[in-house]
């Protein structure tokens, strides 16, 4: 994560640097950060190369996070419809799938993997104009479907939080497995709009967390991660909710005294950084309704 922070204010400055020289040249300048996928140099050259257009948009687009900041002329074009010239590029974006014409003719490395929901194929769809994402999603978003397969990754999150409670770090390495597997396979192309941006946005610390937990042997560290691990679910619950009622607790004595949040099925608090020595130390904050 860290990495990443380093990363978003390293880009922030280049952004800075680069709409500072075009902004003498872009009149009624705009500036916003959009979600497009690619994988390399040359994808950048080539999502830049489809947004710039002399004295009215110029983007600045990086490898590691995926994300391109804009900046334009709010007179003479809009975000959406710059994001519909990158994915005739060949470019899946936060607004449309490229079409498939255009991403078959990248070059081999800049091939992403696709994690946009699959186009229609019916007849009277062109598959050589992108698709907005908002439309496909709502022809293919199953929201039974998506709580199943969601179901195992809260399932595991809890039966880890129930290990570390009592104080089993071997039960919770085993738990923190179940998770990392099932956070792996939920998929993608089932989600809303909603619902996959903030997937997209916790899922790789989601992952790192429950990996970390899963190979420390010590559960003093297991803890440490839960932490974390813990904090993004809670974000991700908020939006993908789960069918039963869920509390989020926290106890203002875990973390060194800086204090640390989980989620529980059960209103009495059980709490899993301290377990048998402090079980029932903290408090309900919030309750997350079905």
């Amino acid at each position: 994560m860290k990495r990443i922070k380093n990363t978003l204010l390293l880009l922030a400055a280049a952004f800075s640097v680069s709409a500072g020289t075009c902004s003498a040249q872009i009149k009624n300048i705009k500036s916003n950060t959009v979600q497009v996928y690619g994988n390399c140099n040359m994808c950048k050259k080539n999502i830049e190369t489809a947004a710039n257009k002399k004295h009215i948009s110029k983007a600045v687009w990086n490898e590691d996070t995926k994300i391109a900041m804009l900046s334009y002329d709010s007179t003479k074009t809009t975000v959406d419809a710059i994001l519909k010239k990158i994915a005739y590029a060949g470019y899946d974006n936060q607004n449309y799938i490229a079409p498939d014409e255009a991403y078959n003719k990248l070059d081999q490395c800049c091939q992403y993997e696709r994690k946009m929901p699959k186009r229609e194929t019916k007849n009277d769809i062109k598959t050589n104009t992108p698709m907005v994402l908002d439309t496909v999603r709502k022809t293919t978003s199953n929201p039974t479907e998506i709580i199943y397969h969601l179901s195992f990754v809260y399932t595991a999150y809890f039966a880890l939080k129930d290990a570390l409670t009592k104080d089993d770090r071997t039960t919770s390495s085993s738990r923190a497995s179940e998770l990392y597997n099932a956070i792996k396979t939920v998929p993608m192309d089932k989600l809303t709009t909603e619902q996959h941006l903030v997937w997209m946005k916790y899922e790789k610390q989601l992952l790192k967390d429950a990996e970390y937990i899963k190979d420390v042997t010590a559960i003093e560290q297991q803890r440490k991660y839960f932490i974390s691990l813990s904090k993004n679910m809670y974000e991700v619950m908020k939006v993908i909710k789960n069918n039963v009622t869920v509390y989020y607790d926290y106890c203002p004595m875990a973390n060194d005294g800086k204090g640390a949040s989980w989620l529980s099925l059960q209103k009495p608090i059980a709490n899993p950084y301290f377990g048998k020595q402090m079980l029932t130390c903290g408090n309900v904050q919030e309750t997350i309704s079905k």
